[in-house]
């Protein structure tokens, strides 16, 4: 009896073991510094200012989409990149973040899901996507580490 006992409690705590636990993920001065970096992130992108841009990313940066990842290795390797974008995403605007909820967050890293919209100019919606960010903080700054979206 006493060794079913043992056992029972044993298996508790291996399972209460495997629960995943996140003592960081109350982190929200991460979480502020993340969200601003997003904000910061979609400024940039909607006036169409790469050099912004850039300084809301750190490098390598990595952009898993459309079965590949881009590496970006330092600023200024694409300077067309908002051009590109504007080609291939004929009556793009701006876009917004429609959602964002933080998945994770620690003191140098922090997890976002994401939904945004691309809009056109009388305002409709030209499509939506959902993404995950990773925001990290290195050399005493925040930004946008790798993303990984459904967006093209």
């Amino acid at each position: 009896m006493a060794r079913k006992r043992i056992s029972k409690l044993q298996t508790l705590l291996f399972l209460l073991l495997l629960l995943p636990t996140s003592p960081a993920s109350a982190d929200s001065a991460s979480e502020a510094e993340a969200m601003g970096v997003l904000d910061a992130f979609m400024t940039a992108f909607n006036s169409r200012d790469i050099d912004a841009l850039e300084k809301t990313l750190h490098f390598p940066h990595y952009r898993f989409a459309s079965g590949e990842v881009s590496v970006l290795e330092e600023a200024g390797t694409r300077p067309d990149a908002m051009e590109r974008f504007t080609t291939a995403t004929p009556g793009w605007v701006r876009s917004a973040w429609e959602n964002r909820e933080v998945v994770h967050a620690g003191p140098s890293k922090v997890h976002i899901d994401t939904h945004f919209v691309r809009y056109r100019a009388d305002g409709s919606v030209l499509s939506r996507f959902d993404s995950l960010y990773i925001v990290s903080r290195k050399n005493g700054r925040w930004g946008i580490e790798a993303r990984s979206s459904f967006a093209p």
